[in-house]
C-alpha cells in the first residue's frame, strides 16, 4: 500500500495492485492502437478465408460446412484463416487484433474463435474469445495444437491439421468440454507464470516508452519545434475497439447461400500457438 499527504492531511492509501493492473491495462490500450494502426488484415471473405491457399477447394469447402453447423448449434463463431504474413508481429498480437477487426462472436456473448495459420513463418495459434474462455482454456487449447495440428504440419499436412484441429475445437467447446478440461490438467505447464510476468514487464516498459515520447513530443510543440513525431495521431478503424458495429470494412460475406458477418465480439489474448 502506499499513501500519501496533502495540504488537507491524510490522504487514502493507494492499492499497488490496483495501480499495476491499470497501468497495465492503460499499457494495452496504447499498444492495440499502434498495432492496429501497423498492421493490415485480409477481408472476412467466409468461415474459411485461404489467404496462403494452403488449402483445397473440397477441404474449404467440408470445413466452411463444419463451422456453419457449429454455428447453427451454439450461436458460436469459428474461423479458420491461414496468412500470407505475420507482418513482423507475433501470432498472438495479430491473433486477438484480427479477431476484433472482424469481431467474430456475438457481442454479449463473445463467443468467437479463431484458427490461425502462418505457413511461412510455421506458427499457428487459437485465439479464443472471452466467452469461449471456460471451455477452450489455454491448456486445452494448447493440448489440441500440440497433439492434433503440429504433428501433421510437420510432415506438410495442412490439410489434414487444420481439419483435426477443426474438429477437437468444436468437440472441446461443445460436445465433452470436462473431459478435455481433465485431459489438459494432466499435463504439467511450468511456463504460465514466467512467461505472464515477462508479459508484464514487456508492457511496463513499452508504456513508459511511449509516455516519455509524448512528453518529449510535447516540450518540442512548445518551443516551436518539430518533434520525432510531426505527423497527427491516426487512430484505428472503430471496430479494432472491441465490441464496435459489425458493419466495418471487411468484415461481411455474402453468396446465394445466405450472408456471414462478425456478431460484433471481442477478444482478449486467450488461446494458445505452436510453431513448427
Amino acid at each position: 500500500m502506499i499513501a500519501a499527504t496533502g495540504k488537507s492531511g491524510i490522504v487514502p492509501p493507494i492499492d499497488a495492485r490496483r495501480l499495476a493492473t491499470l497501468l497495465v491495462a492503460a499499457c494495452v490500450v496504447l499498444l492495440s492502437v499502434l498495432y492496429a494502426h501497423a498492421l493490415t488484415f485480409p477481408p472476412l471473405t467466409g468461415r474459411v478465408v485461404d489467404e496462403a491457399g494452403i488449402l483445397d477447394p473440397a477441404t474449404k469447402q467440408a470445413l466452411e460446412q463444419k463451422l456453419a453447423d457449429f454455428e447453427a448449434k451454439t450461436t458460436g463463431q469459428f474461423v479458420v484463416v491461414t496468412l500470407k504474413s505475420l507482418q513482423g508481429t507475433s501470432i498472438e498480437d495479430y491473433g486477438y487484433q484480427l479477431g476484433r477487426y472482424w469481431q467474430i462472436g456475438q457481442r454479449d456473448k463473445n463467443s468467437g474463435v479463431l484458427l490461425i495459420v502462418a505457413p511461412n513463418e510455421h506458427k499457428v495459434r487459437i485465439e479464443v474469445g472471452y466467452g469461449l474462455e471456460g471451455n477452450l482454456t489455454d491448456a486445452v487449447s494448447r493440448l489440441i495444437i500440440e497433439n492434433a495440428i503440429l504433428p501433421r504440419f510437420r510432415v506438410n499436412d495442412y490439410a489434414g491439421g487444420i481439419t483435426r484441429g477443426v474438429d477437437d475445437i468444436i468437440q472441446a467447446a461443445t460436445v465433452n468440454p470436462e473431459e478435455w478440461r481433465s485431459r489438459a490438467q494432466k499435463r504439467p505447464d511450468h511456463q504460465s507464470s514466467s512467461v505472464d510476468l515477462f508479459m508484464v514487464v514487456l508492457l511496463l516498459i513499452v508504456f513508459i516508452m511511449i509516455v516519455r515520447s509524448v512528453s518529449r513530443q510535447s516540450r518540442y510543440q512548445r518551443d516551436g519545434r518539430r518533434g520525432p513525431w510531426s505527423g497527427p495521431i491516426i487512430f484505428p478503424p472503430p471496430g479494432d475497439w472491441g465490441s464496435g458495429s459489425s458493419s466495418s470494412s471487411g468484415s461481411s460475406w455474402s453468396d446465394s447461400g445466405g450472408g456471414f458477418s462478425g456478431g460484433g465480439g471481442s477478444f482478449g489474448g486467450g488461446g494458445a500457438s505452436g510453431s513448427w
